[in-house]
């Protein structure tokens, strides 16, 4: 049963679906609060030492989940390689794929804190003014007002004070809940103008976009599943020139069988199909993705005639790269 399961996560893992891949990302960062909240959350109630830590608990796994969305995405070197190079214009384009799918978690961290309250109350309890309380017609005694405003979050105050505890933490969940909806209604609009942009700026209609998309896909999945059977067998070859032979389970024999030596691809082509400027230059008739760039120059197409969305195999006088032995 295990080998199914790991099978089907790893596809959703890969898969290029946006939404998929957000909504488990934001799954996970709910999780991770709730067990940050019932194993890990204690506030002080100290006065000062509240503000801080309940900032901490707010802010603080989120900036991590942040840094760490970055890290794991596979454009930030796309994003290093690009303004490294001085093409700075390329930057904000890769920002924004960047920033879009590391914002997920953090602000779900912040959305998920602020609907609970908790933090919020530990750091604010001790700034509530101490006159505006009022329990059953009762003032709140204002002598080591703070002192005992920090205690609150805890559940620890005078048997007489039980009524201004409740009042405080009913009006500080309050103000958590109304700013943790406030940041979800604004991400939402924010999202959506994002998107009415795009499409206003985006040059392909709604039908050649979602081709494109779906093309990305599959170029991907090709992509990779060639370059681990082309590697395999130049892995092999040069193994097998340094040993005299080599050892093959029966799926690599196979892969072996079904392709013939193959030479190192020569490096222009792979800094033409990963370099990080900008590849479609013809606005009217957009190549799909570097590599689609890169074919329609070698079968000696012009890309202003390039009416179709698929490319033909090549004709004979065109140049192909080169291999090494």
């Amino acid at each position: 049963m295990a080998n199914p399961i790991v099978r089907f996560l790893s596809r959703i893992f890969r898969s290029n679906d946006l939404v998929i891949l957000n909504g488990l990302v934001a799954l996970g960062t709910t999780g991770g609060q709730e067990v940050f909240s019932l194993l890990a959350f204690q506030c002080p109630c100290a006065p000062v030492q509240n503000f801080w830590y309940g900032l901490m608990a707010t802010l603080g796994p989120a900036l991590l989940l942040f840094f760490i969305s970055i890290i794991l995405n596979n454009q930030t070197r796309n994003l290093v390689d690009g303004c490294r190079c001085f093409r700075i214009k390329q930057c904000p384009g890769i920002l924004y794929s960047i920033g879009g799918r590391a914002l997920v978690a953090p602000l779900t961290w912040l959305v998920i804190s602020l609907l609970r309250g908790d933090a919020y109350v530990c750091a604010f309890s001790e700034f509530v003014d101490p006159s505006s309380l009022t329990a059953e017609k009762e003032s709140f005694p204002l002598s080591h007002a703070t002192q005992i405003l920090a205690r609150f979050p805890c559940g620890e105050s005078p048997d007489n004070l039980s009524g201004f505890r409740e009042e405080v933490s009913r009006r500080l969940k309050f103000e958590s809940q109304f700013f943790g909806w406030l940041l979800i209604c604004t991400v939402a609009v924010v999202v959506f103008l994002v998107k009415c942009l795009k499409a206003c700026c985006l040059k392909l209609g709604y039908q050649q976009e979602a081709y494109r998309a779906r093309y990305l896909a599959n170029e991907k999945q090709l992509f990779r599943l060639t370059a681990e059977a082309h590697s395999l067998t130049l892995a092999a070859n040069n193994v097998k020139q340094f040993f005299g032979f080599m050892e093959l389970n029966k799926r690599n024999e196979g892969l072996m069988d079904k392709n013939p030596q193959q030479g190192t691809q020569r490096s222009l082509p792979w800094d033409k199909i990963t370099d990080s400027s900008k590849y479609q230059e013809k606005p009217e008739i957009p190549p799909y993705s570097r590599l689609h760039k890169w074919a329609i120059e070698q079968s000696g197409i012009n890309p202003e005639f390039n009416m179709t969305p698929l490319l033909y195999p090549q004709p004979h006088g065109a140049a192909s790269p080169t291999s090494d032995h």
